[in-house]
């Protein structure tokens, strides 16, 4: 009977550590020496949490807020509700704020453009309420649609009482979600351009010039970094939002509550050494490659090019890369009209017979409906062939 038992214990202990050899280590505890309150980092890709402490903790974010400030700021661009080169004037209330600013003055005309980069490169708080107010018509509506679009990115532990992380005690967010709102960020080309650039100069051809100074040191000294914000305040400790890419693989690291002058920096740095070194991203096929067809019924052509709605690869603990291949599934036949960006399939990597994950297949373009005569050729081709 002890023997059975011991023998039952052995095999028990042989399953559990055969198991949690393929479990990736985050989900385990990995420790790294951070002195951050919270921390967590990210597969840019899929969203998948690659390390976390204290992930929903309710920090001050200090300036990291102002991602918050450039993404609305993108998606209005994008909507084409402004545009980069609008004039603004700024006001006497946006002029108003100090701290990190780019020393506006009342009624001083800036472009959109360059107030972007006060935000993105300098972290103005002046240039941040200049922008809100320009977008929202006052800063208390811009704020209502940070908080709206909070709740829309899923960002459940966060609210925003102003749009350049000044403290107050209502401000708060969490590393996790400010992961989320990284991922979103990275929608958009352009703020990765404006995030990466080291110096920017204004008011050149004036008695007033002024170079901002990007305050993500992180591009000097860490090959890869592109984005996004800093933040500091007394309360809030030092702060940081941030993004790196090498070889087509992605991190964003967030790391709030750091309590030493440039600690943000070395532990996001301590953040991206584990990731890149403990993962790799394989990548099947880029966003807009044609990888299929689809047959079209009722339209002016009868087929049309497929392509993934997204990037197709997967992040896997290093050694796990091995075997994976990719099975792609179609509609037969979809009739027009179609719009482009529209659902007909998925691809998905799979090992050994396990699916890791899945992409939609989006048609190409758009397919508009044929005509009768248009479908009158189709069928008698189809009855002569």
């Amino acid at each position: 009977m002890f023997y059975r038992l011991r023998k039952n214990f052995a095999l028990f202990l042989l399953v559990f550590f055969l198991f949690t050899a393929l479990i990736p280590l985050p989900l385990w505890g990995v420790e790294l020496p951070l002195q951050a309150e919270a921390a967590i980092l990210v597969d840019g890709h899929s969203g998948r949490i690659l390390y976390e402490k204290e992930p929903h903790k309710k920090l001050y974010p200090a300036s990291m807020t102002k991602l918050m400030t450039l993404v609305l700021a993108m998606e209005a661009l994008e909507a084409g509700e402004i545009k980069r080169d609008d004039v603004i004037i700024v006001s006497e209330h946006a002029a108003s704020y100090y701290g990190s600013h780019i020393f506006l003055a009342p009624e001083e005309k800036l472009t959109l453009y360059e107030l972007l980069l006060g935000i993105a490169l300098a972290s103005g708080n002046d240039a941040s309420v200049a922008v809100a107010e320009y977008i929202a018509g006052t800063h208390e509506a811009f704020v209502e649609l940070m908080n709206q679009k909070a709740k829309e990115l899923g960002m459940k532990n966060t609210h925003f009482i102003n749009c350049n992380g000044l403290h107050d005690p209502e401000h708060y967010s969490t590393t996790y979600d400010f992961s989320l709102l990284a991922k979103y960020a990275l929608r958009f080309p352009d703020l990765l351009k404006m995030c990466s650039l080291k110096h920017y100069r204004i008011r050149t051809e004036t008695k007033r010039p002024f170079q901002y100074d990007n305050k993500n040191k992180l591009l000097w000294f860490y090959p890869g970094t592109d984005g996004f914000k800093t933040g500091w305040t007394e309360a809030a400790k030092y702060c940081f939002v941030s993004t790196c890419q090498r070889d087509g693989f992605r991190l964003i690291a967030v790391v709030m509550g750091v309590p030493v002058p440039r600690g943000h920096f070395e532990e996001t740095k301590v953040l991206f050494n584990y990731g890149f070194s403990q993962f790799s991203f394989q990548e099947f096929y880029a966003e807009d490659k044609v990888i299929g067809e689809v047959k079209v019924g009722k339209g002016k052509v009868n087929k049309i090019a497929v392509v993934p709605e997204e990037k197709v690869g997967i992040t896997l603990p290093r050694g796990e890369g091995a075997n994976l291949t990719t099975e792609m599934e179609l509609k037969p036949l979809i009739n027009a009209p179609l719009k482009k960006g529209e659902v007909v399939g998925y691809i998905s990597i799979v090992k050994n017979g396990e699916i890791l994950s899945r992409t939609n297949l989006i048609v190409k373009e758009d397919v508009p409906k044929g005509s009768v005569w248009q479908m009158m050729k189709k069928i008698f081709r189809e009855v002569t062939l």
